[in-house]
């Protein structure tokens, strides 16, 4: 009887909470938070003022925008995952940096055996079956004597790694928001590729692979969002997609340039992907959405490799196209359940 829930909509973001305390006859306390994607919380005021209260921290490659990191890295002869240490290096040691990488890259790889080990329904009520562990079976089938082998081998395993940890993500485990939950599969995904596919793959591809992808992802969340709820699933999967890119261009040997080209075409073609989960529940099309993602993000690689850097549309233009599409897209199709998939299902 202490706690009161109104259902309203409120300024700045569709993800708010409005605290109010009462003594006995005066209000003691009020604040509105806003839970803006990530794990991300502001106040009120941070919302209002569209800044983050500002630190004492003074970053020695500041950047706003990729053609300010492309042009920082040009200037000063460096990889972007040089450019992110330095400026990481403002708040801690290297030891630290490593540290914190590294144990960040255990908890994707424990999601995953996880994911590997557990089998049975999902919980929610859509009765929606784990899938990974059994496709695990058959993955490790591949190579025996007299079983044919599939030369789509290595895209299987992308899918086995994205669907595991997103079907760890619907059963409540453990897994790092990358940038979100609901998109959490794909750049452990990704990573797990390279790592199981190169031979000479070490802890330091994992800490440049992270590094490369911290920038796009700093560049989306900057200037667009990674909140579903606020401009659709091409903020969450969409930038998984571009930061994965960008964190396997990096360890593949790209430059600037193509690593920030890899992220624009896997941005680029998540472009208007709607938020709209089946009863509420990221499972469906949200555990699948990932695995097919995760694949997106190693063929833009690819392609960007393929490349001198030089392309059409850039990723700052993706970026300010993805917030735009954002505001322009329908509430129904944002997280609420209430429009595409989400009810057409039921007519099945």
């Amino acid at each position: 009887h202490d706690l009161l829930l109104l259902d309203e909509s409120l300024p700045y973001h569709p993800n708010a909470m409005s605290l109010t305390a009462f003594g006995e006859s005066a209000e003691l306390f009020t604040q509105t938070y806003y839970s803006i994607g990530g794990g991300f919380i502001i106040e009120a005021a941070e919302a209002e003022s569209g800044v983050a209260p500002a630190g004492d921290v003074v970053l020695p490659y500041d950047f706003s925008s990729a053609a300010e990191l492309l042009s920082l890295c040009k200037q000063h002869n460096l990889r972007v995952s040089e450019l992110m240490m330095a400026n990481e290096r403002a708040w801690r040691s290297d030891a630290e940096i490593r540290n914190g990488l590294l144990h960040i890259w255990s908890v994707m790889r424990d999601c995953v055996e996880q994911g590997l080990r557990h089998e049975g329904i999902l919980p929610g009520g859509l009765n929606v079956p784990r899938r990974a562990a059994k496709l695990h079976r058959s993955l490790l089938e591949i190579g025996k004597p007299n079983v044919i082998s599939s030369t789509l081998s290595a895209m299987e395993w992308v899918n086995l790694f994205a669907l595991a940890v997103n079907e760890e993500n619907a059963a409540g485990g453990r897994m790092v928001t990358a940038p979100t939950n609901g998109a959490a599969g794909i750049i452990p995904a990704v990573l797990h590729y390279y790592m199981k596919f190169n031979p000479d793959a070490s802890d330091d591809d994992v800490v440049a692979f992270f590094m490369g992808a911290a920038a796009v992802g700093i560049l989306c969340k900057k200037n667009a969002s990674i909140s579903g709820a606020e401009v659709g699933c091409q903020g969450e999967v969409g930038s998984a997609c571009a930061m994965a890119a960008a964190g396997l261009a990096e360890v593949l040997g790209a430059t600037p340039e193509q690593l920030e080209n890899a992220a624009e075409i896997g941005l680029e073609h998540n472009l208007g992907l709607t938020c709209d989960p089946v009863g509420g529940l990221v499972q469906v099309p949200c555990i699948e959405r990932n695995a097919i993602a995760a694949v997106k993000a190693i063929n833009a690689t690819q392609m960007a490799l393929r490349g001198d850097g030089k392309h059409f549309i850039s990723l700052d233009r993706v970026i300010r196209t993805m917030r735009d599409t954002g505001a322009d897209m329908h509430d129904k199709y944002k997280e609420t359940s209430r429009g595409g998939l989400a009810v057409s299902w039921v007519e099945c």
